[in-house]
């Protein structure tokens, strides 16, 4: 049985936790360049090379039918010059309500260099050839997970969770490009990227991209 943690025991150690105690890097705004793309490649990699830990990984809110906002954390499948790409089941909670209303916002936080990318935009699903195709790139796990399907209905029991699952291992290992047909590739089309740039002193650095009517960038510093 897990051990009840009180709420004086919760907050000290959540006040005792800080942040950015050692160096960052900067950011000069003057030599950004002319469109987000490739700042954010940029510091990507710079944030990989850091140690950041999982640095594929972002948040992603949409909107449901009742306009309740939801998010989750995925993976990043790749930034071009589409938008940003990931994928789901079509019928899984995010796949309906992109559906429903396609809008979105994608946050990334690399905590090793105090960073974070935040990207707002409409989402285009992709077709079946290139959601087969982003299928096929990926591990047998990733393979399995979607042959498994069902994302976000409610479970039963874990033990029907195991048996499904156990299948879907083995399909994936027999069949490697076995079909599943709700998979989908999602790109995020940007209208606005905003790139923060922490600083132990809390002069942080936020520089927004924006789309102006023509389809160029805008940038603009917003105040932290």
């Amino acid at each position: 049985m897990s051990r009840e943690i009180s709420g004086e025991a919760f907050r000290d150690v959540l006040h005792s936790l800080r942040v950015w105690d050692g160096p960052l890097p900067g950011f000069d705004v003057g030599q950004a360049p002319g469109e987000p793309l490739a700042l954010f490649r940029e510091w990507f990699v710079q944030a990989a090379g850091a140690g950041q830990v999982e640095p594929h990984t972002m948040s992603l809110a949409t909107v449901d039918a009742e306009g309740r906002p939801d998010v989750r954390t995925l993976m990043l499948h790749d930034a071009d010059g589409r938008g940003w790409h990931f994928a789901s089941h079509s019928g899984s909670a995010k796949g309906r309500q992109l559906a429903g209303r396609p809008e979105a916002a994608l946050g990334f936080y690399w905590a090793a260099v105090g960073r974070q990318v935040r990207i707002r935009g409409r989402v285009v699903a992709r077709g079946p050839e290139e959601s087969r195709a982003d299928l096929a790139a990926r591990s047998r796990g990733a393979l399995a997970a979607a042959l498994t399907g069902r994302q976000s209905e409610v479970l039963g029991s874990v033990e029907e969770l195991a048996r499904v699952s156990a299948a879907a291992w083995e399909r994936a290992g027999a069949e490697p490009d076995a079909p599943a047909p709700t998979w989908t590739r999602y790109v995020l089309e940007p209208s606005e990227v905003e790139f923060f740039q922490g600083d132990a002193a809390r002069r942080h650095v936020r520089l927004r991209y924006r789309r102006d009517a023509e389809g160029g960038w805008v940038q603009e510093l917003l105040w932290p």
